[in-house]
């Protein structure tokens, strides 16, 4: 008789370890800048990682809307094999100073598309690489709307913004957090203190590195959780045997 109920606590813990891991899986899927931050008024090398959704389809497109309310003077692609990327300009309202020069116009969209036989299949996913600058100075975050195009012509439009004290939409836009630069640093900028400086194999390992921590971190705290409800359960247990053990 003692086992009915053992069973049922032990079923409870498991699927509420199930739910955890299922609820934060999601999570992993969305299009996502990375690093997720960088420092105002410097210049950065960012990734756009997209994975592919579908069970049948492959991604063959992505679309990259840069915010032309701060416009970014210098934009630059990485060449990836199996991928052509298109740049496109336009004319700002207002010129913007950059090294003391006016600048008129502005990237404000970037789009890779993929060469005959190259995509990116269901179960993978792809990095497409940018070096950008200067950081604005005036703002705390910059959106990057985009759009991914399935082989199937379905679109995906990562176009939503996160809201302060709402729950994370369904297609959050990537967003790029602006940082406060280090004291001490008279140009306000990152370590990649110039353009030039962008391709430079250590800041693509900074790059990686950090994202590889933000992916640690979510799947320990995930751990966390599970390894937290299976303890309670356990605990459940143990009480519950010796509560019956002093009964007897």
């Amino acid at each position: 008789m003692r086992s009915l109920p053992t069973r049922r606590i032990a079923a409870v813990a498991l699927t509420t370890a199930a739910s955890v891991v299922a609820l934060a899986g999601p999570a992993f899927a969305h299009v996502t800048v990375n690093p997720g931050s960088a420092a105002q008024g410097g210049y950065a090398t960012v990734n756009f990682q997209v994975p592919d959704e579908s069970d049948t389809a492959s991604t063959v497109k992505l679309e990259v809307n840069l915010p032309l309310d701060h416009p970014l003077a210098s934009v630059r692609t990485l060449p990836m094999p199996g991928w052509t990327s298109t740049v496109e300009k336009s004319k700002l309202d207002k010129p913007i100073k950059v090294h003391g020069s006016d600048v008129n116009e502005a990237v404000s969209k970037i789009t890779w598309t993929a060469d005959a036989g190259t995509k990116i299949a269901p179960g993978q996913f792809q990095e497409f690489r940018l070096s950008l600058g200067p950081l604005p100075t005036d703002a705390d975050s910059m959106v990057f709307k985009a759009l991914q195009t399935y082989d199937n012509g379905d679109v995906v439009r990562w176009i939503d913004e996160a809201q302060a004290g709402q729950p994370e939409p369904a297609h959050p836009a990537p967003t790029l957090k602006l940082t406060k630069a280090a004291s001490g640093d008279g140009h306000g900028v990152t370590a990649s203190a110039s353009p030039a400086a962008h391709g430079d194999s250590s800041d693509h390992a900074a790059a990686g590195d950090t994202k590889s921590s933000d992916n640690t971190a979510r799947t320990l705290g995930v751990v966390g959780i599970v390894v937290g409800v299976i303890g309670t359960a356990v605990g459940v247990l143990g009480l519950r045997r010796k509560n019956s053990g002093s009964a007897s």
